[in-house]
């Protein structure tokens, strides 16, 4: 091989006075040290500066220490040499003894011999770094670290990382970096494989603007020799995103092309609903007090929904399969809204079915914390549940863990990276069969319909479902997160315990003589006081 005409100097910023040579963003992709993992990010953000630092690492490494080969794949000669100098950099940087940047081609099937290499060998370690300009036909014979730069614009994608995740067989790593190239490529297809659960992986996510929080703009003022201040800022972001017009989403946003539209198809909603004659169809229960019933005393609202909660669900429990698991989600509402809990069922063979739906409307929260208690004291085999904690919600979820047991209540704020990371595998339970028997009514179906992807993020947009039971009360998919909810419940690793929680009140309780102690599983023996003066726990 003949010796680089590639410059091997790039400006070193790491001598300049700032916290670290990565940023946070940066920093969490380097060291993530999973086999296989994916990061779909935005333009220009340093991420294959970043994988250049720790390639560098693992290269200068001995074996026993894990060091490996590493084989960077891009679609351009220009993305190969500004990898190449980054590398070169860095083990300057890390004080690493390399040979310089060796200049070749592809020793592999004669259709690649065309392929320029640039190379660094660490002498101390017996590894090196190798940079291809073009994707290989075939990676045979090779074993160490493939990273795959700007995926989403390679041709044959499939096609490479079926030969690149051979290598993980003998302990080899695959990394795998984009932005978007439209929402049907194979690079879209594996993230939304992994985060369904359908392949083993990891997936990191980074937009522009979450890169500007991590101080993406103060390092292009240090690059550039000027001071950083948040107005500037601004007017940055602003000109990038004016730049790059409608296809910001797609180049920045991380929201792949065609993105839009509804998530779940209605003949798969429809494939997973009981059948009409089915006598285990789920059992949907439905009550909306009118605004008065708010005004009523408190010992007053107790007894009414004590009564309704008696005739219309505790039969429907009781009846339920003691001998399989069960859980439930809750998505809350106090006006407006629906709060609506569904229960679901595990069977035998790891099947979820839809066993309960409970939709209530205009209840105030004592009310709904009655709910929710009597479903914890009721539900047989309850093994855990996932409650919206977004915004009011967060009240009456907090009061579920307090008293059904926080290993089991999960208090889930409804982000955007929750919904990343849960909603494929729902979809893929759907598509699966591993979730079924859902109620066949029509406002339980549009809630389902009302799931959509939104700036690449599949969940419920801000507008209304429809208009529940066609009064003033309205549905904004919310027996579609109850149900998501539910889903995740059932799936998470939670150790079932028995436990009666002490109340803060600890004078009453210590009152109570020790038959009632042992009768008092949660909180029904506790006086009144500690509800209608609403202290809570």
């Amino acid at each position: 091989m003949k010796k680089s005409a590639v410059p091997v100097k790039v400006p070193n910023t790491a001598s300049k006075p700032i916290p670290a040579v990565l940023m946070p963003y940066q920093g969490a992709w380097s060291v993530d040290p999973a086999p296989l993992k994916v990061i779909e990010k935005s333009r220009r953000t340093g991420i294959t500066w970043a994988e250049a630092a720790d390639d560098v690492l693992i290269a200068a490494s001995s074996s026993e220490a894990g060091g490996q080969n590493v084989y960077y794949i891009a679609y351009n000669q220009d993305m190969t040499i500004e990898y190449i100098q980054a590398c070169a950099m860095f083990a300057r940087l890390f004080n690493y003894a390399a040979a310089e940047i060796e200049e070749g081609f592809w020793d592999g099937e004669e259709e690649d011999k065309h392929i320029k290499t640039y190379t660094i060998r660490f002498p101390a370690s017996g590894f090196r770094i190798v940079a291809l300009s073009s994707r290989p036909s075939n990676l045979r014979g090779r074993q160490g670290v493939i990273v795959i730069d700007e995926a989403a614009f390679h041709e044959k994608l499939d096609e490479l990382l079926k030969a690149a995740l051979a290598m993980l067989i003998w302990g080899g790593k695959v990394r795998v970096i984009s932005t978007h190239n439209g929402a049907d490529n194979p690079f879209n297809t594996l993230i939304e494989d992994i985060r369904s659960g359908k392949r083993a992986g990891v997936v990191h996510r980074i937009t522009f603007q979450e890169a500007v929080a991590d101080g993406l703009y103060e390092r292009v003022c240090l690059r550039l020799g000027k001071d950083w201040n948040v107005d500037e800022q601004a007017a940055w972001v602003k000109s990038v995103y004016a730049f790059y017009g409608e296809g910001a989403a797609e180049e920045l946003d991380c929201v792949p092309a065609r993105g839009g539209g509804v998530y779940l198809p209605l003949a798969l909603i429809e494939a997973r609903m009981a059948k009409p004659d089915a006598i285990d169809a789920p059992v949907i229960v439905r009550k909306r007090w009118p605004d008065e019933f708010g005004l009523l005393p408190v010992p007053i609202r107790e007894a009414e929904v004590d009564a309704w909660l008696k005739d219309e669900l505790q039969s429907t429990l009781a009846a339920l399969d003691k001998t399989r698991r069960h859980g439930f989600g809750m998505d809350f509402a106090r006006v407006g809204d629906l709060s609506v809990l569904t229960v679901l069922e595990q069977t035998k063979n790891l099947i979820d079915r839809v066993k309960v739906v409970v939709e209530i409307g205009n209840w105030p929260f004592a009310q709904q914390r009655q709910l929710v208690s009597f479903v914890g004291l009721n539900l047989p085999n309850f093994y855990a549940a996932s409650m919206d904690a977004t915004g009011n919600g967060a009240e009456l979820a907090e009061y579920a863990a307090d008293t059904l047991g926080r290993l089991r209540i999960e208090q889930v704020k409804l982000t955007d990276n929750f919904y990343l990371e849960k909603m494929p595998r729902f979809k893929a339970a759907m598509e699966d069969a591993t979730l079924e028997n859902l109620p066949r009514d029509d406002e339980c179906r549009d809630d389902l319909r009302a799931i959509r992807r939104i700036d690449g993020v599949p969940k419920i947009g801000k507008e209304k479902t429809q208009r529940a039971g066609g009064g003033k009360q309205q549905r904004h998919g919310d027996f579609a997160i109850a149900l998501f909810l539910a889903h995740a419940a059932m799936h998470r690793d939670v150790a079932p315990i028995e436990y009666t929680p002490l109340p803060r009140n600890t004078g009453a309780w210590r009152e109570m003589d020790a038959e009632d102690r042992s009768r008092d599983r949660i909180s029904r023996d506790l006086p009144e006081s500690v509800f209608s003066k609403g202290g809570g726990w």
